[in-house]
């Protein structure tokens, strides 16, 4: 049992419901599929974009749903709750789309988020890179004027969205000399000359969404597409990291949610010695310890996004938010996994595919050595 969600009204649960079968119909009976082939399909971008599930929060000038943004936690939550790990929906929603609008000029957003909201183009941003990891500071990949135009080389890695990416927006220094003041935001176009889609790398979990190598050989965009100032990039990255993170921990609690209602429904049907799992004091303390838990995850996470929906979510306590709820997502679903017996070892069982595909959250969006750092700075 969880408590009551007062932080969405009627229209929201309207909302999800319609966001619930468009998974049930159009994600789940091919995500298995998607898993063999290392990325979803176009075509569920595009259906997702006709029901208005892409850029929900986009205001509807610039094509999008003109929504507040707890219709994309609903999507983000959705998508968790089902294990649908494939579609970069959210990362190309909350996360590249808003960097297009916040700082991008009229003609970028007019350009760019119509095309996104429905699905055509989809959106990727790239950070990291071979030997950088978490430090955003440490980039090497740059972008050189040449006259009117910017010269790109460099190299970045773990891309989502990488494979099937018509836009990017790479993080590369404009000055080589100035530290973080010399890092900028560039806009490439997949089709640019010297763009090269590397690997769809192979991952332990997610393996329905597309990661990828990206490279990048003199590629040459014009100066206009630097998003926002020259020099502000990573002034920018650090604006929209609260969201980012807080994003990590909305998909992790729905997800440790949805173990616990897997594992409950389990061990009600499995039997041992002659009665249900279920029936052993063991389970049921467990089941009960991890509920527990989640509620409270649900509760801190829920006040969470009401501050952002405010204004108000600050670093520290996003990064509180994504280290707190990914350990515990993985924490949760081992337990779960434990209570399946060898039956959760199996790739078939939805808990298994929780199991490799929540490992990462402990590391992307910056590891939680890091959420703890940031943390710790604002003691």
């Amino acid at each position: 049992m969880s408590l009551p969600r007062d932080l969405f009204e009627p229209e929201h649960e309207i909302f999800r419901d319609s966001v619930r079968r468009f998974v049930a119909e159009e994600i789940a009976p091919q995500h298995e599929q998607w898993e063999k082939d290392g990325q979803v399909s176009r075509e569920v971008w595009r259906k997702a974009g006709a029901l208005g599930l892409l850029c929900c929060s986009m205001p509807e000038e610039y094509g999008g749903g003109g929504a507040d943004k707890r219709y994309s936690v609903i999507v983000m939550e959705e998508l968790a709750r089902a294990g649908a790990s494939g579609p970069g929906f959210t990362l190309h929603s909350e996360i590249v789309a808003p960097y297009i609008l916040h700082y991008g000029s009229e003609e970028q957003k007019r350009e760019w988020l119509p095309r996104m909201a429905t699905g055509e183009s989809i959106g990727a941003i790239a950070m990291t890179e071979p030997g950088t990891g978490s430090d955003l500071q440490g980039v090497r990949t740059r972008a050189l004027r040449d006259g009117n135009e910017l010269v790109v080389n460099g190299a970045k890695t773990f891309i989502t969205n990488g494979q099937m990416s018509d836009l990017v927006i790479v993080v590369a220094k404009t000055d080589a000399e100035a530290g973080h003041k010399g890092i900028s935001l560039v806009l490439v176009e997949a089709d640019r000359e010297g763009f090269r889609k590397g690997r769809n790398l192979e991952k332990i979990g997610l393996k329905a969404q597309d990661t990828s190598e990206l490279f990048f050989d003199d590629v040459r965009v014009p100066t206009a597409n630097i998003l926002g100032e020259e020099g502000q990039g990573f002034g920018y990255l650090m604006q929209e990291l609260p969201w980012e993170r807080l994003q990590v921990a909305v998909s992790a609690v729905a997800n440790a949610e949805a173990a616990v209602e897997w594992t409950v429904a389990y061990t009600k049907e499995r039997q041992a010695f002659g009665r249900a799992i279920a029936d052993f004091q063991n389970t049921r303390f467990k089941l009960a310890e991890l509920a527990t838990q989640v509620t409270v995850a649900r509760s801190f996470v829920d006040r969470c996004i009401g501050l952002m929906l405010k204004g108000e979510l600050d670093a520290a306590t996003g990064a509180m938010a994504k280290y707190w709820t990914s350990d515990l997502q993985c924490r949760v679903i081992d337990e779960c996994l434990q209570l399946f017996g060898g039956w959760g070892y199996m790739w078939e069982m939805p808990i298994a595919r929780a199991f490799a595909d929540a490992r990462v959250q402990r590391i992307y969006a910056g590891t939680n050595e890091i959420m703890k750092e940031v943390i710790a700075r604002s003691l």
